[in-house]
């Protein structure tokens, strides 16, 4: 099965996980931007195609030029994986996933994600101020969570906190697993 994993990274941490889908799958890789310039017929040659992006503000960054082509590649396995700083066990995840794409789109694409981390070193100026921001509402709201219960916010969540706070990272090869053996499936019927 011919694959090519296409993708959009700010701080590596997508790049990472597209390298690693490109090597297990012995697919090709494609920056975004260099995907938006070719042609239609350059993607006949792939059985399947993935994206990755990046998860902000509740969306897969830069996934519409996917979704759009996508309509076009509905006899193609597609795959779509997100990567973000929460951890993968995080119940947002499923939320994030249940609202990524439509009822529609699910009958042609699947999607995953894969925790990643934050390097706010690499993060372009209003993606670095977004997440502040977002870090603060977070502390504020355990401050005021933790006053209203007359508790503490548990360990986890302090650990959370802690780690937004700062650069860190919790990549791991193994969420791809699912991406590979979906991407690998040899029939053309659709699983999702």
């Amino acid at each position: 099965m011919k694959t090519l994993i296409i993708y959009t990274s700010q701080t590596g941490f997508t790049k990472r996980y597209a390298e690693w889908l490109a090597e297990k799958m012995s697919g090709d890789l494609l920056d975004l931007k260099d995907a938006q310039k070719k042609n239609m017929d350059y993607f006949e040659n792939y059985d399947a195609i993935c994206y990755g992006g990046w998860a902000m503000a509740g969306s897969l960054v830069k996934a519409k030029w996917f979704l759009e082509k996508a309509t076009n590649w509905k006899n193609k396995r597609l795959a779509m994986f997100c990567v973000g700083g929460s951890p993968n066990d995080n119940p947002d995840v499923d939320v994030f996933l249940q609202n990524a794409i439509t009822e529609e789109q699910r009958k042609y694409i699947k999607v995953f994600y894969c925790q990643g981390g934050f390097n706010y070193e690499k993060m372009k100026t209003p993606s670095r101020i977004a997440m502040k921001m977002f870090v603060s509402r977070i502390a504020m709201k355990m401050f005021v969570s933790a006053l209203k219960n007359k508790k503490d916010a548990t360990e986890k969540e302090k650990v959370m906190a802690e780690k937004m706070a700062s650069s860190y990272d919790i990549s791991d090869i193994k969420y791809i697993e699912p991406i590979v053996t979906y991407l690998g499936e040899k029939d053309n019927e659709k699983t999702v």
